[in-house]
């Protein structure tokens, strides 16, 4: 996909072609005050120390309303190869996180734990044809196709639905909706409200839901004159599942400061990756190895320093001969989290991507 697609609930962003490429947030936010860019788009990676895929590009449009495909023709079948690590060893990797974050001794509070899905298309997949799949099935999603060539890698698309706003700013104004703690919904009209109910007084969740909240006000306090955060959640569903969400506003002290640099301020929240940021990145690492840009942000950044940012979840990646899938779920870990039950976890979010193909998941 030579591109960037964000189809939003509320309008859709199209580029195509480059004008420039910047492998650091950096260079691109110089782009765009020095009056050299106009507009960025793209993804920035899970790990803040690697390369981003952003670029300006050489047309654009941003249009009103929801993306509303024209047609949606069938998919080739997609099926999964294998498990990157098997449900056993992220059980393993879960039980020993657990042991590590119950000791009172060490700083670490929280980590999420990520697995994936290698899966197999049986004919190239178009990219925007998988995207106009996942808008019609998640249409309150932010739908997203970002060509990951700025990042070294050419050819190969960065694909997701994700439900969580990592920032959006429209003049001073600053918006949020950090999500962090996770159910799965029943099919059971009755059961479903019980599973709601639950996830909202779980003191396991909305203990993993303040490390983001605490967190995200540290970072925005000193770059908001105002910032208004609820004393609680509240809930979020998507078809899959449902999650603890607050939705923060604020007033920026300086209007010089773009929706690009709040992304880089914010990201990558506990909501992805844990508390201390440094030392859960570190955990990730050893653990998972790079995560590419799983868990990283989609969005786009304009001259007046307006734009929108996702965390770019419930995603895969796609390789250059459009067949081969790696998709991702993850789950944040404290000391009170049960490995089983976060296993399940990320298997459901796994199911929001590649439901949207049509590919069977077991578990």
């Amino acid at each position: 996909m030579d591109g960037f697609l964000l189809a939003m609930p509320d309008g859709v962003v199209r580029a195509t072609g480059t004008r420039a490429a910047f492998d650091s947030a950096g260079a691109a936010g110089s782009a765009l005050r020095s009056g050299t860019a106009e507009l960025i788009v793209g993804a920035l990676p899970f790990d803040p120390r690697r390369r981003t895929a952003l670029v300006a590009p050489e047309q654009s449009t941003h249009t009103a309303g929801p993306w509303r495909p024209a047609a949606l023709p069938d998919l080739p079948r997609v099926r999964v190869v294998s498990e990157m690590p098997s449900a056993a060893e992220h059980v393993a990797r879960v039980t020993k996180l657990v042991e590590q974050l119950a000791d009172p001794g060490q700083p670490l509070r929280k980590v999420v734990a990520a697995r994936s899905l290698l899966a197999e298309a049986d004919a190239p997949l178009e990219p925007e044809v998988v995207a106009a799949h996942l808008v019609t099935r998640h249409p309150r999603a932010a739908v997203y196709a970002v060509d990951l060539t700025a990042a070294g890698r050419p050819g190969e698309t960065l694909l997701g639905a994700t439900p969580e706003v990592l920032v959006s700013r429209r003049g001073r104004t600053v918006t949020l909706r950090p999500l962090a703690g996770t159910l799965a919904r029943s099919a059971d009209p009755d059961t479903d409200a019980v599973q709601a109910r639950e996830l909202l007084a779980s003191t396991k969740n909305r203990e993993e839901h303040a490390y983001v909240i605490d967190w995200i006000r540290d970072i925005l306090t000193p770059l908001c004159v105002e910032l208004a955060i609820p004393d609680g959640p509240e809930l979020l569903s998507t078809p899959e599942v449902w999650h603890l969400a607050t939705p923060i506003t604020g007033v920026l002290a300086d209007p010089a400061t773009t929706a690009l640099d709040l992304a880089v301020a914010l990201h990558p929240t506990p909501a992805v990756c844990g508390t201390p940021t440094d030392l859960a990145l570190d955990a990730i690492a050893d653990l998972e190895g790079d995560r590419g840009f799983y868990g990283g942000a989609v969005g786009w950044c304009d001259a007046s320093g307006d734009g929108d940012w996702f965390v770019a979840i419930r995603c895969a990646e796609l390789a250059a001969d459009g067949r081969g899938l790696r998709a991702f779920g993850g789950g944040g870990i404290v000391a009170a989290s049960d490995p089983q039950t976060e296993l399940a976890e990320t298997t459901v979010k796994l199911r929001t991507f590649l439901g949207g193909l049509h590919c069977e998941i077991s578990g």
